[in-house]
């Protein structure tokens, strides 16, 4: 079949269909954030009689369960479309996190923990995907920056509320952990009833053999634009793609698409993902203890350091995000990997000549984070756009999933260096290690990078159903097209 839908995509004008797909999808961002940072809170271990450890395996399991989560729904989101598992997948969440603050004992805690993180870990792999495909192509790069940047919007959130609900003289001690586990559902109420009237991809369904219901589809946003007093550019008949269309791709073309057809995209990706990951983690997920250990400040008053913490990863991918349109992915994503691990470079010696302080120490994490963020956000759109339609959630599922279990060594070792703050050579060598391992990153992005700005992602990488498409090529043959 012949299909115009991508082009006609593409051409459309920003308009009120796209803020619809920004709220009703970019919502999983800021659920995830107020998610982690109330439940990391840990009120429910005094009522449940954990230990810190067990508290510890709240949030491992988590995050296994995010794993777990991406690698299945990530393969059912390419086979049987975004929209049904961007329903599926918050529908999981809402109703797992729910059941989770009935708790009355810590397995049935990890049980639903597990099952709330396979919800979320399913989000990132469907609703990345219906976002690229959703978006015009000289929008993409900013509106997904933004949204995966929203993450940081919810753990402010998450953060006012900890204050309040885990605050015994507010709220009694047994009930304001339970609250915390229904702020998210309760807001994921209304966005499931928004997220009704997102349509199905209509690139997913051109590939599947829906030529006439993505056709409808197509028609029906552009009418909406139009309602709005909008023109349509005229869409050109040579930018038809023809298609001949399958259910769903082997496992056999899934590696041959990862190993042989774009190997270095799949090492941009990888890497991307990875170094990103490792510095986030190790950085945030011990950032209290620093505070504690060699600033002397209690656990109190380094909650009032997350503010500025957050606000930096919050900014940072609202203001660079249009950036990444203009100036060029590459030259961005190259950037925002540098001036990420060049700052945290310099707060190291510094810390290790001992010239810092709590405040100073911040100032450097909210600096050298105000671009970490931008430049993480963008890992997760480029192995969104990178790959062929086919298998486009199925490659952030396993990219995300690698991250995941690299990342989490981060907080280990980095844990481990701070010790009791009494020597800073380890915590140093320790930053410099995680200031390297981000400027290699954009080394790599530099190298290996794909200049995606602007161009529809069918022209980024052709979808495998596409007719007289040649399978042989190599990579570097089928970039020049």
């Amino acid at each position: 079949m012949s299909s115009l839908v991508p082009a006609r995509m593409d051409r459309l004008p920003w308009a009120r269909f796209h803020w619809m797909v920004v709220v009703g999808l970019g919502i999983s961002w800021i659920l995830d954030g107020i998610e982690i940072q109330l439940i990391s809170a840990s009120g429910y271990k005094e009522s449940l009689g954990m230990s810190s450890a067990e508290v510890g395996f709240a949030g491992t399991i988590y995050l296994m369960g995010q794993v777990v989560g991406a690698l299945i729904f990530g393969r059912l989101t390419d086979r049987w479309g975004r929209k049904r598992l961007f329903i599926t997948t918050l529908a999981l969440y809402l109703i797992a996190s729910g059941i989770a603050g009935f708790a009355w004992t810590p397995w049935f805690l990890y049980v639903w923990r597990f099952i709330a993180g396979m919800g979320i870990g399913g989000e990132y792999a469907a609703v990345n995907s219906a976002i690229d495909e959703l978006i015009p192509a000289r929008f993409r790069g900013r509106v997904d920056i933004a949204i995966n940047g929203t993450y940081w919007g919810g753990a402010m959130i998450g953060a006012v509320g900890s204050v309040f609900l885990l605050d015994h003289s507010l709220v009694p001690e047994n009930l304001g952990w339970r609250i915390a586990f229904f702020i998210g559902p309760l807001l994921g109420l209304i966005i499931i009833y928004l997220r009704r009237h997102i349509p199905e991809s209509p690139r997913w369904m051109v590939t599947h053999g829906m030529e006439d219901e993505a056709e409808r589809i197509v028609d029906d946003i552009e009418a909406s634009v139009r309602a709005q007093g909008k023109a349509l550019a005229p869409v050109d008949p040579k930018r038809a793609m023809h298609i001949i269309p399958e259910d769903h791709v082997s496992w056999a073309q899934l590696v041959d698409v990862f190993f042989r057809q774009y190997p270095s995209r799949t090492f941009l990706g990888v890497t991307m993902m990875v170094t990103q990951s490792f510095l986030y983690n190790a950085i945030f997920f011990t950032y209290a203890l620093v505070l504690q250990n060699f600033y002397h400040l209690d656990p109190s008053q380094t909650a009032l350091y997350f503010f500025p913490f957050a606000a930096g990863n919050l900014i940072g991918p609202l203001l660079l995000g249009p950036l990444f349109d203009t100036v060029g992915r590459r030259r961005m994503i190259f950037g925002t990997y540098l001036l990420a691990g060049v700052v945290l470079l310099a707060s190291a010696f510094l810390f290790r000549q001992g010239v810092l302080t709590a405040n100073t120490h911040t100032i450097f994490w909210c600096v050298s984070f105000f671009f970490a963020s931008a430049g993480a956000s963008s890992a997760y759109l480029t192995v969104s756009e990178i790959f062929p339609l086919e298998v486009r959630a199925q490659a952030i599922s396993y990219f995300f999933a690698i991250a995941q279990v690299v990342g989490s060594t981060g907080p280990l070792l980095f844990g481990w260096l701070v010790g009791e703050g009494t020597e800073r050579d380890p915590l140093f060598w320790g930053y410099v290690v995680g200031s390297v391992v981000m400027i290699f990153g954009g080394m790599v992005a530099l190298v290996y990078g794909v200049d995606a700005e602007g161009k529809g992602l069918e022209d980024i990488a052709e979808p495998l159903t596409k007719a007289n498409r040649d399978q042989g090529m190599g990579e570097e043959a089928a970039e020049t097209i």
